[in-house]
C-alpha cells in the first residue's frame, strides 16, 4: 500500500463547504462520502437508524494541514483494511470531540470518547468510529512524514488520547482553540485568522505554523518548539488576562518550561512576557471602551476587568500607547458611532 503524496507547499489555502440540506435523502450518504473523500478522508459511512442522514462540514486546506468542522446525525464511519488499500491517505488525523459521545475501534481494542477529548490516529490503519446520538467535532490532518519529523522517536504512541477542555494543559487547549477559531472566522467569510482578543489579523500561513508547533508540544518530544510554546503561553495569558497578579512565573509554569527559557522565546519574537501582557490588556480595554454594550461601565471598571489594579497607571499607559486618555478615546468612539 502506498501513501498518498503530500500536498505541495505552494498550495493556496482553499475553503470547501458541504451540507445535506436540500439533497434527496436517498443520495445523502453517497454525497457525504464523496465530499469527505475530496475534502478530508475517504470513509465508508452508514447510518445507525432509519432517519435521513443530516451532515455539514466546513473544510480549510492549508499547504500541509487540513482543518474541518463537522456536524452529523448518528452514523458509523469506517476504514477497513481493504478500503484503505483502495483509498490510502498518508495522513495522521486528530479528531476533537466537541459534542456527543463516540466509540473508536482499532486493532488494539476500543476507546470511548467524550466531548473535550481528542484522539490521534494513523488514518491508514483500520478503524471504526461511531456516534449513537449525533456529533460535532473538529478535525486536523497532517501528512505522516511531517508528523514523524515533528514528534520524533519519543512522540506519543498511537492511538493517543488527550483532553483539550477547561482542565487541560495550555498547549492542548490552544491547539483545539486554534482550529475552532480559524474555522469560525473562515466560515464567516473572513480570509485571515483572528483570535478573540487580537484586533490584528494573521495570514493563514501563520495558522499552519502555530498548529505544527502546538502538535509538536502536545504529542512530540518534551517542549522544544518555540512557535508552539509561545502560542501556548499566549493562550494562557488570554484566558487569565483578568488576573491582576498574572506573572511571568505563572505563565512559564503553565506552559511547563522555566521563566528564563520563556523569556528568551518572547525576546526572539521581539517583546517580553510582561510587555506582551500589558499590550494585550491595553488592546482589550481599547476595544471595550469603544463597544456600545460597555457604555454603562465606568472607565475604572473596564480597566479592572482586564487586570489593571491602578486607575492612574492604566490612564498613563493607555495614553502613552494610544496617544489619548481612556475617556478621550471613549468619547471619540461614541462620536464615530453617531456618524456611522
Amino acid at each position: 500500500m502506498s501513501e498518498r503524496p503530500e500536498q505541495p507547499d505552494h498550495e493556496v489555502p482553499k475553503l470547501l463547504r458541504f451540507t445535506t440540506q436540500g439533497i434527496v435523502p436517498n443520495d445523502r450518504v453517497q454525497m457525504w462520502e464523496g465530499h469527505n473523500a475530496r475534502a478530508l478522508l475517504p470513509l465508508d459511512i452508514r447510518t445507525l437508524n432509519n432517519r435521513p442522514m443530516r451532515a455539514a462540514e466546513t473544510n480549510l486546506h492549508l499547504p500541509s494541514v487540513r482543518l474541518a468542522s463537522v456536524y452529523g446525525s448518528s452514523q458509523v464511519v469506517e476504514r477497513s483494511e481493504s478500503f484503505i488499500n483502495d483509498n490510502p491517505t498518508g495522513m495522521i488525523a486528530i479528531f476533537f470531540a466537541t459534542e456527543g459521545d463516540a466509540f473508536f475501534f482499532h486493532r488494539g481494542g476500543n476507546i470511548s470518547l467524550r466531548p473535550g477529548q481528542a484522539i490521534v490516529y494513523d488514518a491508514d490503519l483500520p478503524f471504526m468510529r461511531g456516534f449513537d446520538d449525533g456529533f460535532r467535532e473538529l478535525v486536523l490532518t497532517i501528512p505522516k512524514q511531517r508528523y514523524r519529523e515533528m514528534v520524533g522517536k519519543t512522540g506519543a504512541e498511537l492511538p493517543a488520547v488527550f483532553d483539550f477542555g477547561p482542565t487541560a494543559g495550555p498547549g492542548e487547549q490552544a491547539l483545539a482553540r486554534l482550529v475552532s477559531r480559524t474555522l469560525q472566522h473562515i466560515a464567516a467569510g473572513e480570509t485571515t485568522h483572528v483570535t478573540h482578543t487580537e484586533p490584528s489579523a494573521k495570514p493563514l500561513h501563520s495558522v499552519e505554523d502555530e498548529a505544527l508547533g502546538l502538535i509538536r508540544n502536545v504529542l512530540g518530544e518534551p517542549a522544544s518548539h518555540n512557535k508552539g510554546l509561545i502560542s501556548a503561553a499566549r493562550h494562557h495569558i488570554e484566558l487569565n488576562i483578568t488576573d491582576q497578579d498574572l506573572s511571568p512565573a505563572d505563565i512559564s509554569a503553565a506552559v511547563g518550561i522555566s521563566e528564563r527559557q520563556l523569556s528568551r522565546i518572547f525576546a526572539g519574537a521581539g517583546t517580553t512576557i510582561s510587555r506582551y501582557v500589558l499590550t494585550k490588556r491595553l488592546e482589550l480595554t481599547h476595544r471595550a471602551l469603544a463597544a456600545p454594550e460597555q457604555d454603562t461601565l465606568t472607565v475604572g471598571e473596564i480597566a479592572r476587568r482586564f487586570g489593571f489594579a491602578s486607575p492612574s497607571h492604566f490612564s498613563r499607559t493607555f495614553r502613552a500607547h494610544f496617544g489619548m486618555t481612556p475617556l478621550q478615546w471613549r468619547k471619540e468612539a461614541q462620536r464615530q458611532r453617531l456618524w456611522d
